[in-house]
Parts: structure tokens; sequence; C-alpha cells
């Protein structure tokens, strides 16, 4: 009966997204997971809708999977990276700090030759990120949003993006962070036309058993399991984050960053 229900309850979903046009979808939803089959099943089952006369689902951030069901696997940079940067810089200047941020992404360009330019700005909060960033980060493909409002954020990145000459309609915003099937249309419906919109879709779409329990139980309650580095060369590292209740790092560390930083 559980799964008989969560299957009900994914397909409905499905079919809010089935009539959207133009949506851009990916699987971000390995972390959380129910377990390995299910989130297969889930890849599965969007696959077989959503890419019928129209390729709206990209892929999968699960690499074996995206290898196995012949999906792009699909993602971004993430917090870590900064983390580890900004903790070593931390031996420095309040400069250097704020420069780290920075430094990933030069050496994520040459990494990679100039591909995969995703934005993942809220390590240490957009706001400041954007302000600070040097001319030529408006020119990367896009931004990844995370602890923000999306609404909120995708606005704020429009406008940095007007005021450095670029053109958002060749942009692209993924959102991914709490989405369910609700969140995706309405962020589609808000950013149609202003910005190249897609969801990073992760727990809801992978763990969702609320209420599906045959005896009414919480025990099938979607986990909220945070992965971040703790430190770098021995030095403690924080995430201070959009979202103030997510701050991770030693208390003292975090007063730091957001004095040095934000």
């Amino acid at each position: 009966m559980l799964y008989a229900r969560g299957k009900t309850r994914l397909w409905d979903k499905i079919e809010k997204l089935r009539h959207v046009d133009g949506l851009r979808l990916s699987d971000f939803g390995t972390r959380r997971r129910h377990s390995f089959l299910w989130q297969e099943y889930c890849v599965e089952a969007i696959q077989a809708v959503l890419n019928v006369g129209e390729d709206r689902f990209s892929g999968t951030s699960n690499t074996a999977l995206a290898y196995k069901h012949n999906l792009e696997a699909i993602g971004t940079n993430a917090h870590e990276l900064p983390m580890a940067l900004a903790a070593m810089a931390s031996r420095g200047s309040d400069e250097e700090l704020r420069a780290s941020q920075y430094r990933v992404l030069e050496l994520w360009q040459q990494s990679y030759h100039g591909e995969l330019l995703i934005l993942l700005p809220d390590t240490f909060g957009t706001t400041q990120f954007l302000e600070g960033a040097p001319e030529w980060v408006a020119r990367w493909t896009g931004e990844r949003v995370d602890s923000k409002d999306p609404f909120e954020a995708g606005d704020e990145y429009i406008a940095w993006l007007l005021r450095h000459g670029q053109d958002p309609r060749t942009k692209r915003l993924i959102a991914s962070d709490a989405l369910d099937a609700e969140t995706i249309v309405a962020l589609h419906e808000y950013f149609d036309g202003r910005i190249r919109f897609a969801a990073g879709w992760g727990t809801l779409l992978t763990n969702d058993f609320r209420g599906c329990h045959p005896r009414g139980e919480d025990t099938f309650e979607p986990i909220s399991l945070v992965c971040k580095l703790t430190s770098a060369d021995g030095v403690p590292t924080v995430k201070l984050s959009d979202n103030a209740s997510k701050a991770t790092g030693p208390p003292e560390d975090v007063a730091r960053d957001r004095k040095s930083v934000v």
C-alpha cells in the first residue's frame, strides 16, 4: 500500500507538469532519496512522460542512472569548493577572504575550459556575492538558486545581469531547493520570457511518502540530510547561506565570517 500511494502521488505530480510548454526539469534527488530503486522509478516515469515530443526532462545528477538510461549527467559545482578556499584564506585579510569565492570561479573556468559555467552564489550570501563579483562573472551561463526564495533570487539575478549589460533571456536560472510540482509550474510561469528557467527537483521527487504510511505513522517523512565540508587544511569551514538557520561551522567562525564577508 505504501508504494501504491507513493506512485499515485508521483504520477499526480507528473500530470501537473505534463502540459507545461518549454519546461526544463532535472532530477537532483540522489542525496535524500527513499532508495536507489525508487529514484530510478521516478526518473523512468518522468522520462517516459516529459520526453514525448519535447525533451523537457534534461537529466539526472545520479551518474549511474544517467549512464543506464541514456540521460545527461547534470549538476553544478557545490558549496564545498568556496568553503574550502575561504577557510584557507581566513588566515589572511578580510579582502582575501571575500576574494576567495571568486577565486573558485577562476579555477573552475580553467579546469573546465570555459564550460559548465553555472554560478552557485549563496555560500556566503547571494547579495554580497553579486555586489562584489568581478565584471567577467556576469558572462557566465547562469545561476543556481539554493537557499534563497527562488522568485526573489531570480529577480535579483536578472536585475544584476541588466546592470552588467547582459541579456537575461540568454542566461539560465536553476531553482533547486524544496521544490514540488506546483512551485515548479509557478516559477516557470513567473520567469517565462525573462530568463531561461530550469528546475532541479530533489527531495519531493524522490522521497515524498508523506501521509502514505498504511498505519498513518510518520516514519516515512522526507529526511533532511546535509553534507558539508567541516575543515580544509586543518581550518574549520563555514557556510553562511542565504538562510541564516542553515549556517554551518563553529559559532565563532560563523560570526567572524558574517562580519568579514557579509
